[in-house]
């Protein structure tokens, strides 16, 4: 089978290698139909991150499930599902309490070779999300809708679920790219009145407004901070980091009023200051890796078959696999906001 593969910083191909076989008894093999690139695959494609050569790349897809091990009942051949990133085992401690993001159990997180035309999913018992039907059921539009489900909507979502967002509440957004644009959805979704993107690119702010936004500030740091209390008098109610700098993290702390929660999703990137200054203002810190099984069950698999949420509007350039490394390039220099691939019909 063909699957992307890390060569070196700024480097990827596709490499021809053997299907995978069920390994486990809670393994699934997927077709896989659809996939894209994540802004953290950009960690390693920069150089930022460590990562071994040769490796197989990719989180997100969607796709249709080939066979399962024998422990697995939930799901069955033929069955068109999301591929969660975060294969939570679904009875551990933090899979209970609604955090399968941390499972204990949880064999691989992250990258796992999404990007080919087959993977090996682990943990499929509980993790993977049916879709309805099959995909000849759905439209172009709404399959990017629903590959969005395995990764960014659920972590702006994430984002806004942390920070705690509320009927009413005014709510800023930090980031503009595709996890942050979905905050914005998410944000709107629980019934923000007003929301606030933190914006500098034309092409951003016109998806933030046509996803909920009501506001647009273009300034960063002091200036940012300055905005943001004149527009809110005194601070947002909530605040959704969706970026993960020094900056972005200090800005938000330092918008939130007191007693508001900062819902951090953004990848650390820097050391911040955020262990005094929140104290002194009152304001919390929470958040980390997505929810995406729960979320998606719970409510965003609803919300995208009802037609209330369009989150695959991030995908602003596709790409067939043959062609990945034109998609990480087209992120990498920001010509797309998120890159979709696709895989097989």
């Amino acid at each position: 089978m063909k699957t992307a593969t890390f060569v070196e910083p700024g480097k990827v191909i596709i490499q021809e290698l053997p299907k995978p076989q069920i390994q486990k008894p809670n393994d699934a093999i997927i077709k896989v139909l659809r996939a894209c690139v994540c802004g953290s695959d950009l960690w390693w494609f920069r150089g930022l991150s460590q990562r071994k050569a040769g490796s197989v790349v990719g989180h997100e897809a969607i796709g249709i499930v080939e066979s399962v091990g024998t422990d697995v009942t939930s799901i069955k051949s033929g069955d068109f599902v999301i591929l969660p990133f975060t294969h939570g085992c679904g009875h551990c401690a933090a899979c209970r309490a609604g955090f399968e993001g941390n499972c204990l159990n949880a064999e691989e997180q992250g990258s796992s070779g999404f990007q080919g035309e087959y993977v090996r999913y682990t943990e499929a018992n509980w993790s993977l999300v049916k879709i309805p039907g099959q995909p000849d059921d759905y439209t172009d539009e709404q399959l990017n809708d629903l590959l969005a489900l395995s990764d960014v909507m659920a972590t702006g979502y994430h984002a806004s679920a942390s920070a705690e967002v509320k009927p009413g509440d005014s709510v800023v957004v930090m980031g503009d790219g595709a996890v942050g644009l979905c905050g914005v959805i998410a944000a709107k979704l629980m019934g923000a009145k007003r929301i606030i993107a933190m914006s500098r690119h034309a092409e951003r702010q016109v998806l933030a407004r046509e996803f909920g936004a009501t506001d647009i500030i273009e300034e960063r740091g002091d200036d940012a901070v300055a905005k943001v209390l004149e527009l809110t008098d005194g601070g947002a109610d909530a605040v959704l980091e969706c970026v993960g700098t020094a900056l972005s993290v200090d800005t938000a702390i330092h918008v939130a009023r007191p007693g508001a929660i900062v819902g951090r999703v953004g990848v650390p990137q820097e050391a911040t200051n955020a262990n005094a200054t929140p104290f002194w203002n009152n304001v919390g810190l929470r958040g980390g890796i997505a929810s995406v099984t729960t979320y998606d069950r719970n409510t965003l698999l609803d919300a995208v078959l009802n037609g209330k949420i369009h989150p695959g509007h991030v995908f602003t350039q596709r790409f067939a696999l043959a062609d990945v490394q034109q998609a990480y390039d087209a992120m990498d220099q920001r010509q797309a906001i998120k890159s979709l691939l696709i895989i097989n019909d």
